[in-house]
């Protein structure tokens, strides 16, 4: 029987032991790596010769839609479950264009996310279904790419002059991004914009 080498990546370490111990009870799964920021996620798949990344969204250093990008440039090998709390129609979509060859949500049965690794491994898309149809129903997100750089830097409160000076734009046309982000979410502040945009996995 062939062993599918996993390398896990949660911030919350009860989690990332949780699902390591429950992985670990099946005889052809071995989690040979567990990391704690998504940072770390590319070289500690390069050192253990991962078969499959078991990603959390939600990380510091690079979330799990960055680590993936990363995974998927250098490492042709390496497949992607990405397993979050934070089941946002809009991560999946972000997951799914990154590379990503599954999406599943944490309370995902450990059978099934067993049976999840087994069929990414061997090469099967596997995708939460009520995701799907939550993003479908969704849609794509409105924001431009700019739009969604300004809102990002909005939501812990800075001031334009900071948010301009973080991304290297003018205060004026900050504030016209911030002003096109309220009205395409629908908002009616920046601050309920970036919550919009955040629980729909927008951002």
């Amino acid at each position: 029987m062939s062993v599918i080498r996993l390398v896990l990546a949660d911030d919350q370490a009860l989690v990332r032991g949780a699902l390591a111990a429950l992985l670990n009870l099946e005889p052809d799964l071995d989690v040979v790596a567990e990391v704690g920021s998504g940072d770390q996620v590319l070289q500690a798949c390069i050192d253990h010769r991962a078969d499959v990344a078991v990603l959390d969204v939600e990380m510091p250093g690079l979330d799990g839609i960055e680590a993936t990008n990363q995974i998927k440039r250098t490492l042709a090998g390496t497949r992607v479950l990405i397993v979050t709390t934070f089941g946002r129609p809009g991560y999946l979509r972000r997951a799914l264009q990154s590379g990503a060859d599954g999406f599943l949500v944490k309370d995902t049965p450990a059978k099934q996310l067993a049976d999840a690794v087994r069929r990414v491994h061997g090469g099967l898309r596997v995708v939460d279904a009520a995701l799907v149809a939550d993003s479908i129903a969704t849609g794509e997100s409105p924001l431009t790419a700019r739009e969604t750089d300004v809102l990002r830097a909005a939501v812990g409160g800075d001031t334009v002059a900071a948010i301009a000076e973080k991304l290297a734009l003018s205060e004026g046309t900050v504030r016209n991004h911030l002003s096109a982000a309220i009205g395409k979410t629908g908002a009616a502040t920046r601050a309920e914009a970036a919550r919009i945009a955040t629980d729909n996995g927008w951002l």
